[in-house]
C-alpha cells in the first residue's frame, strides 16, 4: 500500500500571537500539478495518534473510496489552551477561528496545492475541537462548508450561535455521539450530560436545509467510541 508522507511545520499566528504546530499529511502520489481538498483537524494529534487517521486515508485512498486529500491536523498545548481557543466563551476563541480562516488557508494556498473551493474543505473535531469546527462553519461560511463532528461539547451559548447558521449555504455536516455519554468526565473535575445537549443539536441542525447526517454510536466520550466510526465519517464526507 502506498503511504502518504507526514511533515511537521510551525507557523506564527499573528491573530493569536503565538506559534502553531502543523501536523500535515500528503496523500503519496501528491503533485503540485493537481489541487487537492482538504481537511483541518483540531485535536490533530489525537486524530493521527489516536484515531489513526492517516492509516485510514492510506487504505480509502488505495481502495478507490475517496479522492487523495491534504490533511491538516493542529495539536493543542493543554486543556486550558483548548478551551481558551475551542469553546465560544475562552478569550482566545476569536482569534483561533481567525487563525483558521484568515491565515492557515492562505499559508496552505502558498505552500500546497489546494482547492480554492469552500465545499471542498472540511473541518474536523472530537469533543471541543468539534464544538470549534461547527462554530468556524458558521463565523466563515465563505471559506469552510463541510465538518465531522463527533461528540462535541454542546452549551447554551454553542445552541445560540447554531440558531444564527446563515441560510441558503450548501453545509454538508456529519455528527456522531456515544449514547454512554451521559456521565462524561471533563478537565475541569466536572461530569456532564453530553448526550442531551447533541440531541438538542441534532434537532437544530436537521430543522436547517443542509446535507446532515446524525448517528448514535455504542460508547462512551472516548477515541474507543470515535476510531471506529472514523472511516464512516470519511466515506460520508470526503469526496469522491
Amino acid at each position: 500500500m502506498n503511504k502518504g508522507t507526514m511533515t511537521t511545520t510551525t507557523i506564527f499566528s499573528t491573530a493569536l500571537q503565538e506559534d502553531m504546530k502543523l501536523l500535515i499529511y500528503t496523500p503519496a502520489d501528491y503533485t503540485p500539478m493537481m489541487t487537492y481538498p482538504v481537511a483541518i483537524a483540531s485535536d490533530g494529534n489525537d486524530y493521527f495518534q489516536l484515531g489513526s487517521l492517516s492509516r485510514i486515508l492510506d487504505e480509502k485512498i488505495e481502495d478507490g473510496d475517496i479522492d487523495e486529500y491534504l490533511v491538516v491536523g493542529i495539536p493543542y498545548k493543554n486543556s486550558e489552551d483548548r478551551r481558551q481557543k475551542y469553546m465560544p466563551t475562552g478569550d482566545k476563541h476569536p482569534a483561533y477561528l481567525q487563525f483558521l480562516a484568515e491565515e492557515l488557508i492562505p499559508y496552505l494556498e502558498e505552500n500546497y496545492s489546494i482547492s480554492p473551493e469552500p465545499n471542498e474543505r472540511i473541518l474536523m473535531g472530537d469533543s471541543q475541537a468539534a464544538t470549534v469546527s461547527l462554530l468556524a462553519l458558521i463565523e466563515y461560511p465563505e471559506v469552510f462548508r463541510q465538518a465531522i463532528l463527533h461528540s462535541p461539547q454542546v452549551t447554551p451559548e454553542v445552541l445560540a450561535l447554531v440558531k444564527t447558521l446563515p441560510e441558503h449555504i450548501d453545509y454538508s455536516i456529519y455528527h456522531a455521539i456515544g449514547k454512554g455519554e451521559t456521565t462524561v468526565h471533563t478537565k475541569d473535575g466536572q461530569v456532564k450530560d453530553f448526550l442531551t445537549p447533541n440531541r438538542a443539536l441534532q434537532n437544530l441542525l436537521q430543522q436547517q436545509e443542509i446535507d446532515y447526517d446524525y448517528n448514535e454510536l455504542p460508547g462512551d466520550h472516548t477515541w474507543k467510541t470515535w476510531k471506529p466510526d472514523l472511516p464512516n465519517a470519511i466515506m460520508r464526507l470526503f469526496h469522491k
